[in-house]
């Protein structure tokens, strides 16, 4: 009866732990967004935030980025059950097999999830004037280096909320991803550029 009831409030700690930081950040817009419709009214905030998004183009991009930014911390921090050591496997998984031989395809997403992220930063943070862009490599140097940042502080963030586990690997592929992105970012602006200029 004592292991059912441990067990019992383990679950339900566990499951009202795991939600926490999220419940605070979203508690914490919703407050936002209260006190705006307070102020301004529900039906004017909607209409703001439709006209906003219909005519600039700079509130798309940060909309765009935060949508593909809240997918990829739902993948990694919100959709992942504790561990009791999340450090067991550092190394991670290099190849398409894990450390049992079994296929897995973490590799590949971890690569995979970062090109649209890092092309979305960069295209957010205002790299779309085309005649003042940089060469190739100061744009790939910026992709990588915001995307190491941001792909360190998840796995921290799995260390210390135990939510899956720190692995260098992981790390390595989410960094990888962003190289290609800024990349293909880079490319694309300079063909933007090399049109417009024609024009």
């Amino acid at each position: 009866m004592l292991e059912m009831i441990k067990s019992i409030l383990t679950h339900v700690l566990t499951a009202l732990y795991q939600p926490f930081g999220f419940a605070v950040l979203l508690a914490i817009l919703f407050m936002f967004v209260y006190l705006t419709a307070e102020e301004q009214g529900w039906k004017v905030l909607f209409r703001k935030w439709y006209l906003s998004f219909k005519n600039n183009k700079y509130f798309r991009r940060l909309f765009y980025l935060s949508f593909y930014s809240g997918m990829i911390l739902f993948q990694t921090l919100l959709n992942r059950n504790m561990w009791a050591n999340p450090l067991s496997n550092v190394m991670g998984s290099w190849g398409l097999y894990n450390e049992n031989g079994e296929f897995t395809t973490e590799a590949i997403e971890n690569f995979i999830l970062f090109i649209p992220f890092t092309i979305l930063l960069l295209w957010a943070l205002g790299e779309t004037r085309w005649k003042e862009l940089g060469k190739c490599r100061q744009v790939l140097w910026k992709a990588v280096k915001i995307v190491f940042l941001f792909s360190l502080s998840i796995e921290f963030t799995q260390l210390f909320l135990r939510l899956g586990t720190f692995q260098l690997s992981d790390l390595a592929y989410n960094t990888l991803g962003g190289l290609v992105g800024g990349f293909i970012y880079w490319v694309c602006a300079k063909g933007k550029n090399k049109k417009h200029g024609m024009s």
